[in-house]
C-alpha cells in the first residue's frame, strides 16, 4: 500500500472508543508514524467544528465536520454545503409536529430550540451539553450546515414530509444529523481530493456508521471497523479490529503502512 497519500477518519467508534471515550496510544502512535510518511490526515466525522476532540501532541491537516457540509484547513475552508433556508424551516416544523426540538449548527454555533432525552444523550456522545438559544430564531438567518434532532426511525418520513433538498444521515438509532441532499462525506472527499490533486487509489479511510457509507465507497480503500454497523461492513474493502483493541494501528502494521 506504498500508494496510500490521504487518509480520512471517522471520529466515535473509529479513532476514539465510546466507553473510554478516548484514542488510545496505539492508535496516536498509527497517526503519527503515517503523519511521518507524508500520508495527509483528515477527520471526516459529523460533529461541529465546536466539539471536535483534542489529541495530545497531534492534530490534523484536514478537518470535514457535519458529516461533510463544512470543510477546512488550519488556513482556509476548502467546501462549504449549507442546507437551504426553506428546508431549515420544513424540519424545524416538522419536528415541531411531531414534538421533537430541534438544535441548528451553523460553523460557529450550535443552538437549540429545546432538548429533550434523545437530544441530551446525543451531545454528551461529543462530552456537551446541549445549548437552548434565545436568539433561535435570528441564528436561522445564518447559513446552517446540520440540523440534530431526537429521532427513531419509524419518525423519518414524517420529520422529511415535504423537504426537497436535505437527507438523513444517521449513525445512532436514537438521534439524526440532517444535512444537504447533495452532502455527505463522499462529496466533501471528492472535493479535497481535487484540492490536493489525489486520485481515489490514493485515499483510504476507516468509519463505523452507516454515515460512513459513501466515505468508504470514495476512496480507494474503505476499512470498515469490527465494531462498525453490518452496512457498512457491505460495502467496505476490508474489515479491521475493534475500536476497543486498536484496529487501526494492527491494520496498518499489518499493511505496512506505518
Amino acid at each position: 500500500m506504498d500508494n496510500i497519500r490521504i487518509a480520512f477518519f471517522d471520529i466515535d467508534g473509529t479513532l476514539v472508543d465510546f466507553h473510554t471515550k478516548r484514542i488510545s496510544p496505539n492508535t496516536l502512535e498509527a497517526l503519527r508514524r503515517l503523519r511521518a510518511r507524508g500520508v495527509i490526515l483528515c477527520l471526516a466525522t459529523g460533529r461541529s467544528p465546536l466539539t471536535l476532540p483534542r489529541f495530545p501532541g497531534f492534530d490534523f491537516d484536514a478537518f470535514l465536520t457535519f458529516n461533510g457540509s463544512y470543510c477546512y484547513d488550519s488556513s482556509q475552508v476548502l467546501f462549504r454545503n449549507p442546507i437551504p433556508h426553506e428546508d431549515v424551516k420544513k424540519l424545524i416544523e416538522n419536528a415541531a409536529l411531531i414534538g421533537r426540538p430541534v438544535c441548528v449548527a451553523t460553523h460557529n454555533r450550535l443552538a437549540a430550540n429545546g432538548t429533550d432525552n434523545d437530544l441530551s444523550d446525543y451531545f454528551r456522545i461529543a462530552g456537551i451539553e446541549v445549548d437552548i438559544a434565545d436568539d433561535f430564531d435570528k441564528l436561522l438567518q445564518e447559513e446552517v450546515y446540520q440540523l440534530m434532532l431526537g429521532c427513531y426511525k419509524p419518525e423519518y418520513s414524517a420529520v422529511m414530509e415535504g423537504v426537497r433538498h436535505a437527507k438523513i444521515a444517521a449513525w445512532w438509532d436514537r438521534a439524526v444529523d440532517i444535512i444537504p441532499a447533495n452532502g455527505g462525506k463522499g462529496i466533501a472527499i471528492e472535493k479535497l481530493l481535487e484540492h490536493y490533486h489525489l486520485e481515489p487509489a490514493e485515499a483510504i479511510a476507516f468509519g463505523d456508521g452507516n454515515n460512513d457509507i459513501e466515505m468508504l465507497q470514495t476512496v480507494g480503500t474503505g476499512i470498515a471497523m469490527a465494531n462498525a454497523s453490518e452496512q457498512l461492513k457491505a460495502v467496505a474493502d476490508k474489515v479491521c479490529g475493534h475500536v476497543a483493541q486498536d484496529g487501526i494501528y494492527h491494520y496498518c502494521l499489518e499493511q505496512g503502512l506505518i
